[in-house]
């Protein structure tokens, strides 16, 4: 008498070893309906009224000091031109000490190299000024 214990042929049923899936999409799906109903409910439960916004455009202030470099490195403090950055450094330390302290607006030329800009900001810098801005044209709205 032998005994079988695997059988080499097709007859038996196999053991499916993946996870059944269905149940969890339809759980899903059910949650997913849910949530699309409620949530409108939700959102208009608390009446608040939210910030609005305005761009306002920087308006330039009589007392700001405007410095214009063109694209050759020349410096120009309002329409004076500054010879070199000792120059520059006299006058933005005049400035610093005013209270309240004027800002600094460097206007420059868009082919400029960044060498001659970088001077003008590390002159600034060296004067004690606090607040360093460029000067940029908006783009076209058409």
């Amino acid at each position: 008498m032998s005994m079988s214990i695997g059988s080499e042929s097709g007859d038996e049923d196999v053991v499916i070893s993946e996870i059944n899936t269905t149940p969890l999409v339809d759980i899903m799906l059910v949650l997913l309906i849910i949530f699309l109903i409620t949530s409108p409910v939700v959102l208009k439960l608390q009446k608040i009224a939210l910030p609005t916004e305005t761009n306002q455009l920087l308006k330039t202030k009589p007392d700001n000091v405007n410095i214009v470099v063109n694209k050759d490195g020349d410096m120009y403090w309002n329409a004076k031109r500054l010879d070199n950055t000792d120059e520059l450094f006299e006058f933005l330390k005049k400035e610093a000490v005013k209270l309240p302290q004027p800002e600094v607006h460097i206007r420059g030329d868009q082919e400029t190299r960044y060498e001659f800009v970088g001077k003008v900001i590390y002159t600034a810098q060296r004067a004690g000024i606090q607040k360093v801005g460029f000067i940029t044209e908006p783009p076209d709205k058409g």
